[in-house]
């Protein structure tokens, strides 16, 4: 049984199952990454999110989408739910569609309407990262190509000229981005923070009503533009609220602020074999949630990653990287500690290691742990 999500004069949404299904009810232009009618079209009729396997350990669906091929799994997609397949842009993902996220914004005459599915736990990367697919006379070499993926629907209710429609898909990037960025999701391939995954695909639709003059932009000075930027940032948000957990309060730990650095439970508790007298390393290890979720340390963290940044990226130069990164790393100790009148015997004892920026973490660490029970 259908669930209208969204009831509008132009078009109706609904989730059935794995299916989200957006039904044209009037000629629409639409831009997509669909694989079969995919770019920009004058006379689709829907539009289809769906969950085209689990996320991991589903060799049979990836089994299935390889023999069949794109087009092919287009076809087969269409069928499920008897639609026309040369009528349709359709999108796949591990993502539950439950954990779909409906924003809509208006100003004036203008209605926007982003629905978003969205996974990063598995490939979220930043532009430019090392690719690991390369296409070649139409064959490709893939890993599993749907370990994470953020889905857009982007509804528009006025007609947009073909610019602005390739403007809107700009701004909607940037409005995922953004989203990415307010939750600190680490690149799965490189030191970066994300600014999208590997997989990530859209359908943006406006209608065709000539009795309507086209708007022409849907930058950011536009307040198109800010509907738009607004809706998907916000829905983004909201999808990974529920497909991942991820949401502020949960992002403040030290491992979400420095993972992209490498820092994980097993390296991190393996390092402090080696600085933690044994007794010390088990008491920390029986208190780590309180540990990685205090808020001094976690904002040092971020800190901490924020000004290694600067280094690597030329804003500050190689000869003050050990200088500027001890007192990032004597805040994160002195925070731990809950002893910040010992930031400068902290500061003394600390030293950076070229190229190892997680072993002056993990001092600092050790040092905030040992101040603080003696």
């Amino acid at each position: 049984m259908y669930e209208y999500l969204d009831r509008h004069e132009h078009y109706g949404l609904h989730r059935d199952g794995r299916y989200l299904i957006v039904e044209l009810r009037t000629p629409h232009q639409v831009l997509s990454t669909s694989a079969h009618r995919g770019g920009l079209c004058m006379d689709l009729r829907f539009l289809v999110n769906h969950q085209s396997c689990e996320g991991t350990g589903h060799e049979a669906r990836f089994a299935l989408i390889r023999q069949l091929g794109q087009t092919g799994y287009h076809r087969h997609v269409c069928a499920e739910r008897g639609l026309p397949p040369d009528d349709v842009a359709v999108m796949g993902t591990a993502a539950n569609m439950n954990c779909a996220a409906h924003v809509v914004e208006t100003h004036a005459e203008l209605r926007v309407c982003a629905v978003v599915t969205a996974g990063v736990e598995g490939n979220a990367g930043c532009a430019g990262d090392p690719a690991t697919w390369h296409e070649e006379d139409a064959e490709w070499i893939r890993t599993n190509p749907h370990a994470g993926t953020i889905n857009t629907m982007l509804l528009i209710n006025w007609p947009l000229t073909p610019g602005a429609m390739a403007r809107a898909a700009v701004t909607m990037t940037e409005g995922k981005s953004a989203a990415l960025r307010d939750l600190a999701v680490s690149s799965r391939y490189s030191h970066d923070l994300a600014t999208g995954t590997g997989t990530d695909q859209f359908c943006v639709a406006a209608p065709l009503d000539e009795s309507r003059i086209p708007k022409t932009n849907a930058g950011h000075h536009a307040k198109l533009g800010e509907l738009i930027g607004r809706a998907v940032r916000k829905a983004t948000l909201e999808s990974l609220r529920w497909q991942n957990g991820l949401e502020p309060s949960h992002t403040r730990s030290v491992f979400h602020a420095l993972k992209r650095l490498g820092f994980r439970r097993d390296r991190f508790l393996r390092a402090m074999d080696i600085r933690l007298k044994e007794q010390e390393r088990e008491l920390m290890e029986k208190n780590l949630e309180s540990v990685v979720y205090e808020p001094r340390v976690s904002a040092a963290a971020y800190a901490y990653a924020a000004v290694w940044d600067r280094v690597r990226f030329g804003t500050l130069s190689h000869a003050l990287a050990d200088p500027v990164l001890r007192q990032q790393a004597a805040t994160l100790a002195a925070s731990l500690a809950a002893k910040p009148e010992a930031w400068p015997s902290c500061y003394a004892r600390l030293h950076a290691k070229e190229n190892a920026p997680l072993d002056l973490v993990y001092d600092a660490l050790a040092l905030g742990w040992r101040l603080k029970w003696t």
